[in-house]
C-alpha cells in the first residue's frame, strides 16, 4: 500500500518535537533577564526588605559606636579662665563637676621645724563632724577622683598636702634635737615615727574617719616610749611611758616593783618631775596615777596592805604633759619639747629596765636551785 503524499506532514504536527535537553551551566544561559514587572515584585519581597532592614541597622550601629568613640577621645578644654579660683570648662554631655579642691593658702608659711596657723585652722576644720568625712577630705586633701560622668577640678598643692609637709618637717627637725637628749632613741626617718590620719573604725561607735590631730612615737622600738600629738584648742600634749602594756609586760614590772620600788618612786618625786606631772599621789589623775584603767582592788595573789599597792594598781605607767596652742605655734616650740623630753628621760629608762628580767633575780633564782 503507498502512503499519500500528505501523511507524512500530518503525524508531524500531532507529535511535536521534545526541547533538547540542556545541562546546568545551559540553563543559567537560558534564563532570561527580568523585566520591569518582575523588578516591581522583587520591590515588595518580604525577604529582600528584612535583608535591607538588617543592613541599615548594622550601618547605623557602626556609625553610632563612631561617634561614641569620637568623644571618649576628645579632650575637655579649658574655656575660661577668670581671675577668681573657679574656671569655666567645657562639658560632655552627661559630666558636671563635683566638686573643686581647696588650695593651700599661701601666706602664713613657717620655716622647717615650726607649726603654722594654717595647719592649726585645718585641724579645727576636721574637727567639726560636718567636715570630718570622706567628701569634705576629698576636696581639702591629695586624693581626687576622674570618670567620664563626674570630675573633680584639683590644684597641685591641696591644704593638706602642705599641713602634712609641715608636719613632717617638723618631726625631722626634732628628731635631731631628740637623739642628742636620749641616745637611747635612733635617728629613725620621719615615715617610722609618723601616725596615719586614718582612724582606725573597726570596734568603734565613733565612726568619723578621720584623726583630729598629728601625732607621732618616738622609742628605742620605733612607735613607742615618747608620743607627741598636736591638736587645735589648747589639746597638744607631750606624753611618756608604757600605756597599756601587755599581759607579760605587766607582769614583769609589778615583780620588778615588788622586789624594789626605790628607783622608780626617786624618779616619779623628783621635784621638776613633779613641776611638770604632779605629785605621785594616789587618787586623783596626776602623774602615773589616777588613769582609767587602774585597778580598784589588789591584783590577783598581791595582798592589799603591800607597801607599793598604790603602784601595784596601776596598769599604764605613763605621764602626760599638756601644752596651749600659743605655746604650739611659737618659733621655738621644739626646744621646749627637747626640755620635756630631758625630764622624761630617767622616768622611760627605768620603765625600759623595769619591762626586762633583772640579771639580778635570775643570779636568785640560780642560787635558790
Amino acid at each position: 500500500m503507498v502512503a499519500s503524499k500528505g501523511s507524512p506532514s500530518v503525524s508531524s504536527a500531532r507529535s511535536p518535537k521534545k526541547p533538547p535537553k540542556t545541562t546546568p551551566k545551559a540553563k543559567r544561559k537560558a534564563t532570561r533577564r527580568p523585566d520591569k514587572d518582575d523588578e516591581s515584585e522583587n520591590e515588595y519581597d518580604s525577604d529582600a526588605l528584612d535583608e535591607d532592614s538588617d543592613d541599615e541597622l548594622k550601618s547605623k550601629k557602626k556609625r553610632k559606636r563612631t561617634a561614641e568613640g569620637g568623644n571618649k577621645t576628645r579632650s575637655l578644654k579649658k574655656k575660661k579662665t577668670v581671675d577668681t579660683d573657679d574656671e569655666e570648662f567645657d562639658l560632655q554631655d552627661g559630666q558636671e563637676i563635683i566638686g573643686v579642691v581647696v588650695k593651700a593658702p599661701k601666706t602664713g608659711i613657717v620655716p622647717a621645724g615650726q607649726i603654722s596657723k594654717n595647719t592649726f585652722d585645718f585641724l579645727t576644720q576636721l574637727g567639726d563632724p560636718k567636715c570630718n568625712d570622706r567628701e569634705w577630705f576629698k576636696l581639702h586633701g591629695r586624693s581626687f577622683s576622674f570618670s567620664r560622668v563626674s570630675f573633680l577640678i584639683f590644684p597641685t598643692d591641696p591644704v593638706f598636702r602642705q599641713a602634712e609637709k609641715e608636719w613632717t618637717d617638723f618631726v625631722e627637725v626634732f628628731t635631731d634635737l631628740l637623739v642628742e637628749v636620749d641616745d637611747q632613741i635612733p635617728p629613725l626617718p620621719p615615715k617610722d615615727v609618723i601616725h596615719r590620719i586614718y582612724r582606725d573604725i573597726r570596734f568603734s561607735n565613733d565612726k568619723t574617719p578621720y584623726k583630729q590631730g598629728f601625732s607621732a612615737s618616738f622609742s628605742r622600738s620605733g612607735r613607742k616610749g615618747i608620743f607627741a600629738v598636736f591638736k587645735p584648742g589648747d589639746r597638744s600634749l607631750i606624753a611618756a611611758g608604757s600605756w597599756c602594756p601587755g599581759k607579760n609586760e605587766l607582769a614583769t614590772i609589778r615583780s620588778n616593783v615588788q622586789r624594789d620600788s626605790t628607783r622608780l618612786r626617786q624618779i616619779i618625786s623628783d621635784p621638776t618631775f613633779v613641776k611638770y606631772f604632779g605629785e605621785p599621789k594616789a587618787g586623783a589623775r596626776r602623774n602615773i596615777f589616777g588613769r582609767e584603767d587602774e585597778l580598784k582592788v589588789a591584783p590577783k595573789g598581791i595582798p592589799k596592805t603591800h607597801e607599793d599597792i598604790d603602784l601595784l594598781k596601776c596598769r599604764s605607767f605613763c605621764v602626760s604633759y599638756v601644752f596651749t596652742d600659743a605655746q604650739v605655734l611659737s618659733p621655738d616650740f621644739k626646744t621646749t619639747l627637747s626640755e620635756m623630753a630631758t625630764v622624761v628621760r630617767p622616768f622611760v629608762h627605768c620603765l625600759n629596765d623595769m619591762m626586762t628580767v633583772v640579771a639580778d633575780a635570775e643570779e636568785e633564782d640560780e642560787d635558790e636551785e
